[in-house]
């Protein structure tokens, strides 16, 4: 989702404490009878699209978890491409519709989300690989003061790298900018719901057994910042790197991620206002499986240990998933639970860091269809209800609670910015808020892919007693085709 982000920089913990926006407001707003009118009409065309998906018949299809993606990519080729060149693309619209936009009251939106990639493969030898893609993002319909950093790229360079790869493409070597995903996507991920998807320039190596069921992945990046009118550019240096494994045939009906990652800043100050450098190490593992019985899981942990200026890092998260799928009743339900947990700053030692530092996530639909909060000292509990009452429609129904893991410290959005600055003495609860989510998946003839969803946020005692208590209801109905042209 494409909600306002902040400029609080990456590379200074103690900066999104200082310099804190007022993210919420504290009134409360009422759509205006036009803008009620347009919120019917968009909701009434959601409805004459998924009802026919719902009177068809077919076998039933599970839910696919954001970041997953549905539907396939249609080839078409062409007789007179020469062989070692190819073509995709990526078309995606999408209508957003706000109340209290920006938390600003009154301002109701509707807008459009529209992008487009084109991507070129040239491939002069049978294990060099060079390959280009460009992204062309707008928000249209919004205002430019009110247009996201994360809505808008006028025709850029997303992604351009060379790639060599051996006979068997089991160890693959890469270098300029491209994608990086693991897992679920809840450490390292491209951010896809968003307008502009995040990739990184750097250096990447993959290293497969034969069957490349186990492999381990190497990278030194750094994250690329978007410039909606310019050419984008990553920081000075290469300030991300890792190493990544997949452990996919020791353990029956199971995948383990392990990982490491090091996080280098030049140029931070500490919460005592001392400059100096970072360096922080995140080590964790996800794994995810089948249970007998139809059950499946997926946890991840992770602690970070490091430096920062004159102040040590000591942060942790965890994420539990576990779901039962009801194989033999209609519409295949899938009933499941999750508890999401990152460390906050009690600030009850002055030389010492416990804010969890989310990384760079897919974060759409981590804590509500919303998007309104970041990994980052939070806690969550949630319960997903997934249906397939088609091989081609699946629903997801949800509802969250959540809270601050320590009330002395601040909320924070999903960029890691602050949303809502903890007072001195600390929140004198750790209520954030309640949120209750519906959205559908649609395939249309296998590449047409149909997304719709309502989101409602219900601020908590936390929210209302900081003057933060306006709710929020977000819906959206998107359409998404890919394609690729070979000969």
């Amino acid at each position: 989702m494409n909600f306002p982000q902040f400029t609080i920089s990456t590379n200074d913990r103690s900066a999104a404490t200082e310099k804190a926006e007022p993210f919420f407001s504290q009134d409360v707003s009422t759509p205006t009878r036009p803008h009620f009118y347009k919120r019917i009409r968009m909701l009434a065309l959601l409805g004459v699209c998924m009802v026919p998906c719902l009177l068809s018949y077919a076998q039933t299809q599970a839910y696919a978890d954001y970041p997953q993606t549905r539907g396939k990519i249609q080839g078409w080729k062409q007789e007179d491409f020469p062989s070692w060149l190819s073509l995709d693309g990526q078309i995606r619209l999408r209508t957003e519709d706000w109340t209290s936009y920006q938390y600003t009251p009154g301002n109701n939106r509707i807008f459009e989300l529209t992008r487009v990639y084109g991507g070129l493969a040239i491939r002069p030898t049978s294990f060099l690989t060079a390959y280009t893609q460009f992204i062309d993002t707008h928000a249209l319909g919004l205002p430019v003061e009110h247009i996201a950093s994360n809505m808008r790229d006028v025709f850029d360079l997303r992604q351009g790298y060379l790639e060599y790869h051996n006979e068997d493409n089991n160890v693959r070597l890469y270098a300029g900018r491209k994608e990086l995903k693991y897992g679920n996507e809840r450490v390292i991920g491209i951010s896809d719901f968003t307008n502009n998807s995040r990739t990184w320039d750097g250096f990447y190596g993959h290293f497969g057994g034969e069957s490349d069921k186990n492999n381990v992945d190497v990278f030194s990046t750094s994250v690329v910042t978007v410039h909606p009118t310019s050419l984008d550019t990553h920081g000075a240096g290469l300030t991300f790197h890792g190493v990544y494994g997949t452990i996919g045939s020791w353990i029956p009906n199971a995948v383990l991620q392990p990982f490491v990652l090091v996080k280098t800043f030049p140029h931070v100050k500490s919460q005592q206002g001392i400059y100096g450098s970072e360096v922080e190490t995140t080590f964790g593992a996800e794994m995810e499986g089948r249970l007998p019985a139809g059950f499946d899981y997926d946890v991840l942990g992770d602690l970070q240990r490091g430096s920062y200026s004159n102040n040590s890092i000591h942060a942790g998260a965890g994420i539990a998933k576990v779901a039962y799928l009801f194989n033999s009743l209609p519409w295949k339900p899938r009933l499941g639970g999750e508890y999401d947990y990152s460390t906050g700053n009690p600030h009850q030692n002055p030389g010492r860091i416990s804010t969890y530092d989310q990384q760079y996530p897919s974060d759409h639909n981590a804590f509500g269809l919303v998007d309104l909060f970041g990994f980052q000292n939070i806690k969550q509990e949630r319960v997903n209800l997934d249906l397939g009452p088609t091989k081609n429609l699946s629903l997801l129904i949800q509802g969250e609670v959540l809270g601050v893991s320590s009330r002395f410290d601040s909320i924070y959005n999903g960029a890691a910015g602050v949303a809502v600055q903890a007072p001195a003495s600390g929140f004198a609860t750790n209520s954030i808020g309640d949120g209750f989510d519906v959205s559908a998946k649609y395939v249309f003839h296998n590449y047409w892919v149909m997304n719709a969803g309502v989101g409602h946020f219900f601020p908590g005692s936390l929210m209302s007693a900081n003057d933060h208590g306006a709710p929020l209801t977000y819906s959206y109905f998107g359409i998404t085709y890919r394609f690729s042209v070979r000969k």
